[in-house]
């Protein structure tokens, strides 16, 4: 895809690989390496400017000097599945919310499968925080890059939860 930029970051949660259109950030992949072999040439300075901007932003997360991302996105997905992940952008630092909140919050307050579904396919995590998300009665829930990650990104966030 020409237009597009691309960075690698190494994170204390793994290498990270992002990707920005000049519209804004497309994803954040965590990566083993592989990823960064799809990088073109032909980037649009705009999307160069986002992709600096999210590895700068993310490095200040995980040295704890930053608590909300200031990045233009470029969400690609379903309706709904865009408008579950506009929801997450509204969970603060350090608070977490269930699948049934997160649904509730849509205005969907049966579809809290449907929220954990569309949260597997964040195509930003960290930045859109899906890690912020819990199952009912506070259980850790899944997360696409493990438990582990999930974990790590909660506790940086002053967040504990069970094993």
């Amino acid at each position: 895809m020409t237009g597009v930029a691309s960075a690698a970051l190494r994170s204390p949660v793994g290498p990270l690989f992002i990707v920005a259109s000049p519209a804004g950030v497309t994803s954040i992949e965590f990566s083993d390496g592989r990823a960064a072999a799809r990088s073109g040439t032909g980037a649009d300075p705009s999307a160069e400017r986002h992709v600096a901007a999210a590895v700068l932003q993310l490095d200040e997360y995980f040295a704890g000097r930053r608590r909300e991302f200031d990045l233009p996105l470029d969400l690609r997905g379903t309706p709904f599945q865009v408008l579950a992940w506009q929801a997450l952008l509204r969970i603060p630092f350090g608070a977490t919310v269930t699948y049934g909140e997160q649904a509730a919050m849509i205005g969907r307050p049966g579809a809290a499968r449907a929220v954990g579904s569309a949260n597997g396919r964040n195509p930003v995590p960290i930045v859109v925080p899906c890690h912020r998300v819990l199952g009912a009665g506070s259980a850790l829930g899944g997360y696409s890059s493990g438990l582990d990650v999930k974990r790590s990104l909660l506790a940086l966030e002053g967040v504990s939860v069970a094993a």
